[in-house]
């Protein structure tokens, strides 16, 4: 095995700054194979990296997290993307409902350390179940969606899951994304269209004022102290130190080296 750091990834980063959505996607799929998934909320950048995934045939699985209380027309966009566009959509869902959770820890959103625990065990562990599965995720984070988001890598480590994280419409604004969902006619989450920005768990999700930061409406019963759930460990540390084990193989391909193991 060997370490593949944030760091050693900097070059990468730069490099890719000049590819397009398609021209990322299709180095995941060459150099990931199976071992590739893509990840969605089923939100509007979530919703474009399905139907490119489908438009390009790439034959990529999709998880989605089921948290359990999704709004239903969330579970019916899943739904709608998978039907619609032929996608091998896979839902996770973490191990206690919501009622058993509660019973056994109180309602835990109420407070910012116990928001922190309750999106850890309905958002992050489900992910971390299949923890081996895959050597790289394909998420829809974008920098125009501000906050710690607003330099976020292209390509990432994710040391929790031991994965490298690729961040295809990283460069997408605002602008481009709602262009390609008109010329697209893309399936989106109908909660869009009534003032949700960002959309997660009907517990912790509002909508926002056009005035508002997009993720004003997530958590907003605890102010600016939580503003990420934690299942994007790029919104969570920024350091350059975080590193994941791989193949020296696939290390190799992905920072496009040969080691020479000769002494």
């Amino acid at each position: 095995m060997a370490r593949l750091s944030q760091a050693r990834l900097a070059p990468l980063n730069k490099t890719f700054e000049e590819r397009t959505p398609e021209e990322l996607l299709r180095w995941a799929k060459e150099l990931f194979g199976d071992r590739v998934a893509a990840i969605s909320a089923m939100q509007q950048a979530g919703s474009v990296l399905c139907h490119m995934i489908a438009r390009y045939k790439l034959d990529i699985p999709v998880l989605f997290v089921d948290t359990g209380v999704m709004f239903q027309e969330t579970l019916d966009t899943r739904d709608r993307l998978a039907s619609e566009y032929g996608l091998n959509i896979v839902t996770l869902q973490p191990e206690l409902t919501m009622t058993q959770q509660t019973e056994k820890y109180g309602v835990l959103y109420l407070d910012v350390e116990g928001q922190k625990r309750c999106c850890h065990m309905r958002k992050v562990e489900p992910l971390l179940a299949i923890t081996g599965k895959y050597d790289a995720l394909i998420g829809s984070l974008r920098r125009s969606d501000g906050g710690k988001r607003g330099e976020c890598p292209i390509v990432a480590v994710d040391p929790e899951l031991n994965a490298v994280r690729l961040n295809p419409l990283a460069m997408v604004d605002d602008d481009a994304l709602n262009g390609y969902i008109a010329e697209h006619k893309v399936i989106v989450n109908p909660l869009h269209a009534q003032g949700y920005s960002t959309i997660s768990c009907n517990r912790c999700t509002t909508p926002v004022l056009p005035n508002e930061p997009k993720r004003a409406g997530r958590w907003r019963h605890l102010g600016p102290w939580s503003m990420y759930c934690g299942i994007n460990p790029t919104d969570l540390d920024d350091a350059t130190s975080q590193a994941v084990e791989l193949p020296q193989e696939l290390v190799d391909r992905v920072l496009g080296q040969k080691t020479d193991f000769a002494i």
